[in-house]
């Protein structure tokens, strides 16, 4: 996620020179003018960061965190973008007067499609907000909440969501090939009507309930699709168990 948001910013004309990324295991790809360390105690002593990003699995938060805490009385605000981990946790290892946005992005931030929700702590001021508004707007849209526990459940629904439209997009090749449509054309089909979809429903007023009923033509062969996909065992029930099991496992995450 934390290499999704990078090559928003570069591709979208960030400086290279205003960005210092850590990374001991997978860097970056190289971009003239940025700076790639192995460690936090590689970096300047002068440095003095607005913003500290924190784009780590939740597992490795324990060891990634402890070296940032001197940023944190420098005065820049923490963004965080791992599931789980909540205000609470970085106070507890920041500080209690440590400013610390909490944000959920998703992966279409690359391609500056992302939508990211944010809730931050009360020692984050106004431009702190801000700051880290612009950071993510960049690369999609903003949502701000002000209850820290829909994050579970935004982490659900839009962080993991594109790996769900993914699978759709490869099980359904899987199903054309079954109908007898040779493998490379059914993986073609899917991901074209995919991706047609998603950007018809991004540039369309209309909700998706109205766009869905749009292409059902009554008795038809959508209609005929419908019939299993919204059946009792279908989609419906399978994404809310699927949810409900993203944001179980993301309230889990913060201990």
């Amino acid at each position: 996620m934390g290499g999704a948001l990078l090559a928003g910013w570069l591709d979208r004309g960030a400086s290279p020179r205003d960005i210092v990324v850590v990374d001991p295991a997978a860097p970056p790809p190289p971009r003239a003018g940025l700076r790639v360390l192995k460690s936090a105690g590689d970096v300047a002593a002068d440095f003095r960061p607005e913003i500290v990003v924190v784009a780590v699995k939740p597992q490795k938060m324990d060891e990634a965190l402890p070296p940032l805490v001197p940023f944190s009385s420098s005065g820049a605000v923490f963004l965080s973008i791992a599931a789980g981990k909540t205000l609470a946790s970085f106070a507890r290892v920041l500080g209690p007067g440590a400013a610390v946005v909490r944000a959920m992005p998703n992966t279409p931030a690359a391609v500056g499609r992302g939508i990211s929700v944010a809730v931050p702590n009360a020692q984050a001021s106004a431009a702190q907000r801000e700051a880290c508004g612009r950071l993510l707007a960049a690369v999609g849209a903003v949502e701000w909440v002000a209850d820290e526990g829909l994050i579970d459940a935004v982490t659900a629904v839009s962080g993991s969501g594109p790996a769900y439209v993914f699978l759709l997009a490869e099980t359904l090749a899987e199903a054309g090939a079954a109908a007898g449509l040779p493998r490379a054309l059914a993986e073609k089909l899917a991901r074209a009507t995919v991706a047609g979809a998603g950007e018809l429903l991004y540039r369309s007023s209309e909700s998706a309930a109205t766009l869905r009923e749009n292409v059902t033509s009554p008795a038809g062969t959508t209609f005929a699709a419908l019939q299993v996909l919204r059946a009792a065992d279908g989609m419906p029930g399978l994404m809310t168990r699927a949810v409900a099991a993203a944001a179980a496992r993301s309230r889990e995450l913060a201990g």
